[in-house]
């Protein structure tokens, strides 16, 4: 006999329908499980062999040959448990065929109770997209209740879900949501001085442009970075549903599913661990993580070459490419990069009260950790100096609410066009109003610094984001000096 379940599996962070096919025939006792099952999922003969008993059920003592449909994706984890002992049971004619017209996951206890299990969120996609009802595990089910407008049943064991399956019973409570990842936000009020930096903090809120900053030890780097969460707009509905779905790939659960999400990965970090991999089924890396949101660098020069190279596709193309194993995964990662560095290893390279100790042979060693093309990358880079005694003592800089407004109303404009101005292309910046200045002054540094063809849309995108704060339809001289002028050498 035969009989299938519908479940999921995760392709990068796009939910893929699984379909858990069972069929039970012969007189030999054997258990097979195909579909690129990993070891956790093989291990489900056991587990469900148990769960079965516990429950009540006479195991089936015949052939029994589990397939997992499409066969070319990797399966990982012990999701899989629940939908294979509903196929099992209908396939051997214990329970009714209805009980398998659900999108179910979760793993089994031996004692036949259903656990957490990694993909609630995408099981509710899936069940939605399908128009099944979705039987969960409670503390999975609170995960699936972002997507909406689903028939979300958790359940307890596996007897209390055959019998909510087949609607003899009632589903049981959703489980409290676990602890958050947290995500500190700075209060930009608390940053004294350094007017520069705050401008270069407003303007790239406002455009999504990928910000360095460059300064000694304890001028105020990274309190500023941490500011930046503050002044980005909440997530709309889509994007927060798409954040989601990156932690929940990871197996990790945010806070507030509207606010911008940001991480602050160590210097230490694997390019796995920011760009995404692993040595089994591709997860995502603190790149994906922090979409829609900023990926903080801190210590930017003592990362690995091989690491901060790794990011300079991500970087351009919003999206990281990831193969393992005979499987490429896609992990979308629009996140905005906030980069802090000392300007040279002693980090008092221009400092106006400490000498700075580091030899020429040690500061050309430093700077190159931090190839050209990387560099052309970071669309604003500014100096944060050491403060003054007047400005550690002086009043607290602008709070946040203002700048937030007028970098909301920035947005506003760019939401209008379609696209945030850090992605515009060529022909779009083309389109749009230049004076005669501008274009001047763009011409201008094209001979005087060098600027590169990708430097020269950069520096555009920063200007158009300029001009988009002061409330200007054309892009003028002015707004180009300033971005000219923000793409400083660091």
């Amino acid at each position: 006999m035969f009989a299938a379940v519908t479940s999921v599996a995760l392709v990068g962070v796009e939910p893929r329908p699984v379909r858990v096919e069972v069929h039970v025939a012969g007189s030999t006792p054997q258990f097979g499980l195909v579909g690129l099952p990993d070891t956790a999922v093989r291990e489900a003969r056991e587990r469900v062999r148990s769960a079965v008993n516990a429950a009540g059920f006479p195991f089936p003592n015949r052939r029994i040959t589990v397939n997992l449909a499409p066969a070319e994706i990797p399966k990982g984890g012990s999701a899989y448990d629940l939908p294979i002992a509903l196929g099992v049971l209908s396939a051997a004619g214990l329970i009714r065929p209805a009980a398998t017209e659900v999108v179910a996951l979760g793993e089994l206890a031996l004692d036949g109770a259903v656990r957490s299990a990694r993909g609630g969120l995408a099981a509710g996609i899936v069940a939605a997209a399908a128009g099944l009802p979705c039987l969960l595990p409670p503390g999975s089910a609170s995960e699936a209740s972002l997507v909406g407008g689903i028939d979300l049943r958790p359940v307890r064991s596996l007897p209390h879900a055959v019998a909510v399956a087949l609607g003899e019973a009632e589903p049981a409570a959703a489980a409290g949501a676990p602890p958050a990842d947290p995500e500190p936000i700075g209060d930009l009020s608390a940053v004294r001085g350094q007017r520069a930096a705050r401008r270069a903090l407003e303007i790239a809120a406002a455009g999504g442009h990928h910000l360095l900053l460059s300064g000694p030890p304890g001028s105020g780097k990274t309190m500023l970075a941490r500011c930046l969460p503050g002044l980005l707009p909440p997530l709309d509905r889509a994007a927060s549903l798409e954040v989601a779905a990156a932690w929940a790939a990871a197996g990790r659960r945010r806070g507030d599913p509207a606010r911008p999400p940001f991480r602050s990965p160590h210097h230490t970090a694997t390019p796995a661990a920011v760009v995404g991999g692993g040595s089994g089924v591709p997860v995502p890396g603190e790149l994906t993580l922090a979409h829609r949101g900023v990926l903080f660098l801190d210590e930017f020069g003592e990362f690995p070459p091989r690491l901060l190279d790794a990011l300079r596709q991500p970087l351009e193309e919003g999206v990281a490419h990831v193969a393992r194993k005979g499987i490429s995964v896609r992990f979308p990662c629009a996140a905005q990069v906030v980069a802090a560095t000392n300007p040279c290893p002693c980090g008092y390279r221009g400092d106006r009260r400490t000498a700075c100790r580091c030899t020429p042979r040690a500061l050309d060693r430093y700077r190159a950790r931090l190839s050209g093309p990387l560099l052309d990358r970071l669309d604003i880079r500014v100096a944060v100096p050491r403060l003054t005694a007047d400005e550690l003592a002086g009043p607290p800089g602008e709070p946040a609410g203002p700048v937030w407004r007028r970098v909301a109303a920035a947005r506003e404009v760019q939401a209008a066009r379609g696209v945030l101005n850090r992605d515009l292309d060529r022909g779009r910046l083309d389109a749009m109003g230049w004076g005669p200045g501008a274009e001047r002054r763009l011409r201008e540094a094209v001979e005087r610094v060098a600027l590169t063809a990708r430097g020269w849309d950069r520096v555009r995108r920063v200007a158009r984001t300029i001009a988009d704060l002061a409330g200007s339809e054309a892009v003028g001289e002015a707004h180009v000096a300033e971005a000219l002028a923000l793409r400083g050498e660091w």
